[in-house]
């Protein structure tokens, strides 16, 4: 079967440093490239507790940006493995399960948690966040029966969905139901990363509320906040008008393209006070901020607008920061990291965070159809890629190879 792989070496991962900054074309095509699309057998199932599922779609996520321009940290490499199949947002079809996966028969529609924890791993007795319904945290991605990989898709010997098909252990699987399209369900994997931040931080009915970056992440966060039914008020940070309509028809009340500080004065009532030197601190702002870019300028500022006692959910990857903590200590303020999903209970029992997703897009209290503007064959990945690095030209907000 075909397969999309990404691959890098330190000897190519130096050249790249160097050429990349010429091109970033070297990044996806031409002898160092990271990605190449590769005949592979097609898998078979690890174990009793397996199923085979062939891919209907497969989202294109950021992180495979980052992935293939090497822009992620080095501190990640322990908790990954290659080469590899990527790609980890996922709709597919069961056509294979093993004996112990007798909760899922050829035919269903699925989607995939995609996780590497403990118990697809094998360990046992779980780690900690196992325990404590967050597999997406767990701490033993690194051991266990497999090769290192946090998740699908950066794990060598569990291949992900950017190939016709692919393996996932049982607890990975949520059915899709009926009225969620192949469209929506690709996108429950972004929904879940917005649901969990909002769940993480959620916001009162009277708090102000900014997103910083209206992206899909952005996008997402705004929707899971209306679908769950908080009317607080929402402004998103986006200076490309594209994405700025877009998060307004989800559901943000202001939209700023300029600077944040002055909004946050006007919107929450703040007020900025002049140092003698550098940038201007605000005292009042907003009660919840998310950073979906994760860069220093944007959790320097993130800091600034928050207001005391206060939370900023870093939900964006950034690499190396530089902050000036004041407004950390000045204003009592928390910083959350955010990363993956799990199990929350919102009001009727525990429950898997990608299982919240479905609910709520089978319910029609959140729509991401209309996010889907471009799909590829999986021989297009070029132009997919391409795409990807020119969002704004291209007018698209979510990708995805379709099989």
């Amino acid at each position: 079967m075909k397969a999309l792989t990404f691959n890098v070496t330190v000897p190519n991962f130096l050249v790249l440093q160097v050429l990349g900054r010429v091109n970033r074309k070297f990044f996806y095509d031409g002898p160092f490239s990271t990605v190449r699309l590769v005949d592979v057998p097609e898998p078979g199932l690890p174990g009793s507790d397996w199923v085979k599922i062939r891919i209907k779609l497969c989202g294109f996520c950021g992180s495979d940006v980052n992935l293939i321009q090497v822009k992620d940290s080095p501190m990640a490499s322990p908790f990954t493995s290659f080469p590899c199949i990527f790609g980890h947002e996922v709709c597919g079809e069961v056509v294979e399960a093993g004996s112990g996966a007798a909760d899922f028969s050829k035919g269903n529609r699925v989607t995939v948690n995609p996780a590497l924890s403990c118990v697809p791993r094998g360990i046992a007795p779980v780690c900690a966040p196992c325990a404590a319904g967050r597999p997406g945290n767990c701490e033993k991605v690194a051991e266990g029966g497999f090769s290192p990989g946090m998740f699908t898709g950066i794990c060598k010997d569990i291949g992900g969905g950017f190939a016709e098909f692919m393996v996932v252990h049982k607890s990975q699987l949520h059915r899709v139901p009926d009225g969620v399209s192949d469209e929506s369900a690709v996108l429950t994997e972004p929904l879940a990363v917005g649901l969990q931040a909002v769940l993480d931080n959620k916001p009162a009915e009277s708090d102000r509320v900014l997103v910083i970056g209206g992206g899909v992440i952005g996008a997402m966060i705004v929707k899971a906040i209306r679908g769950l039914g908080i009317g607080c008020s929402i402004t998103v940070a986006e200076p490309n008008s594209f994405n700025a309509e877009y998060v307004r028809r989800s559901g943000a009340d202001h939209i700023v393209s300029g600077s944040i500080i002055e909004a946050a004065e006007r919107i929450t009532g703040a007020k900025a006070y002049k140092p003698m030197l550098g940038e201007r601190i605000v005292q009042g702002g907003f009660e919840k901020v998310f950073d979906t870019v994760g860069h220093s300028p944007t959790l320097q500022t993130a800091l600034i607008v928050t207001a005391t006692g206060g939370t900023v959910s870093l939900v964006g990857i950034g690499n190396k920061v530089t902050i000036d903590p004041t407004p950390l200590w000045l204003k009592l303020q928390t910083v959350k990291g955010c990363y993956a999903y799990g199990i929350n209970d919102i009001g009727g029992g525990p429950v898997h965070v990608f299982e919240t997703a479905l609910d709520l897009m089978d319910k029609k209290k959140i729509h991401v159809e209309d996010m889907l503007t471009h799909t590829f064959a999986i021989d297009q990945y070029r132009e997919l890629i391409e795409v990807n690095m020119n969002k704004a030209g291209s007018r698209a907000i979510k990708t995805a190879i379709r099989f």
